[in-house]
């Protein structure tokens, strides 16, 4: 079997061409680079699209609510240090509904990496403007153009100097594969907004759309400066860069409690403790 196969292959409900089926195919070959077995890591998600991807690998997975898979993440984490867990869904369920915690991730900059499925549009519900549809983009339910300025992920992220921000495309497999890789490496909260496109509802922001607009950014290009990842991060039009825009080395969550945390699971009860609890009671 090779390290590729062990994560297995299922029957999936993505429409025919949509871009989810490029970024679970980068996502498991950077789990095979990184050589993370099955038991090894945590999948967790929201609602939509792009949440069913825990569904398709053979991992740990968690389904959360609708925005809610970073909190969920982070408990996972919490729990069992010693799992790699990614946080998985698209730009409506992080970056809108779960828009507040994304922020509070970028702050508590806990060791779990996120991924999002950014198609700047609402795939399961059948295509409503995102919080990243661009401003004036017409959508099924706004015929005169999304009115709101659309989100910038990734220079919110560099604003709040996150620990690693990358923008890949489901075009480019194997260099998506790489960033994600990468992100789960990096110490600290990790971020990749990937784009992508949906065929079905977007028909705006299409495979061709991308292509003829990303560039990859070269060996030239420093991360850790954190003016030139601001000026990158605003640059969306005409040219999308993609690859690692910044990264930091702040200190993570763990790193600034005051003991080390452990796997719940080995944790055993003070029982004279609980004991005397219970007698309180008596």
């Amino acid at each position: 079997m090779s390290q590729i196969e062990k994560y297995s292959e299922f029957e999936t409900a993505w429409c025919p061409g949509c871009g989810n089926f490029s970024i679970l195919k980068a996502l498991k070959k950077a789990l095979a680079q990184l050589e993370l077995d099955p038991h090894q890591f945590c999948l967790v998600s929201g609602i939509g699209q792009a949440a069913k991807t825990p569904h398709y690998l053979l991992c740990n997975g968690y389904n959360g609510l609708h925005g809610r898979s970073l909190p969920s993440a982070q408990a996972i984490k919490l729990a069992n240090p010693e799992l790699e867990v990614i946080a998985v869904s698209g730009d409506g369920c992080h970056y809108g509904e779960g828009g507040n915690h994304f922020l509070a991730a970028l702050r508590r900059n806990m060791d779990i990496t996120m991924l999002a499925h950014d198609n700047q549009i609402y795939g399961l519900t059948k295509g409503q403007a995102s919080p990243t549809t661009a401003q004036g983009q017409k959508t099924k339910t706004q015929p005169f153009g999304a009115p709101s300025m659309a989100f910038n992920p990734v220079a919110v992220a560099v604003t709040m100097h996150a620990n690693f921000v990358a923008r890949g495309f489901a075009g480019e497999v194997d260099h998506l594969a790489g960033l994600i890789a990468q992100a789960v490496q990096h110490k600290g909260f990790a971020m990749v907004d990937i784009l992508q496109p949906c065929v079905s509802f977007n028909k705006v922001n299409t495979h061709g759309w991308y292509k003829e607009r990303c560039y990859k950014l070269d060996d030239s290009y420093d991360p850790t400066n954190w003016e030139a990842a601001m000026h990158k991060a605003q640059e969306f039009g005409d040219a999308i860069p993609i690859g690692v825009l910044y990264t930091n080395d702040r200190p993570s969550f763990f790193e600034g409690l005051p003991v080390e945390p452990t796997v719940l699971a080995r944790q055993e009860p003070d029982k004279e403790a609980l004991r005397k609890i219970f007698m309180s009671y008596a």
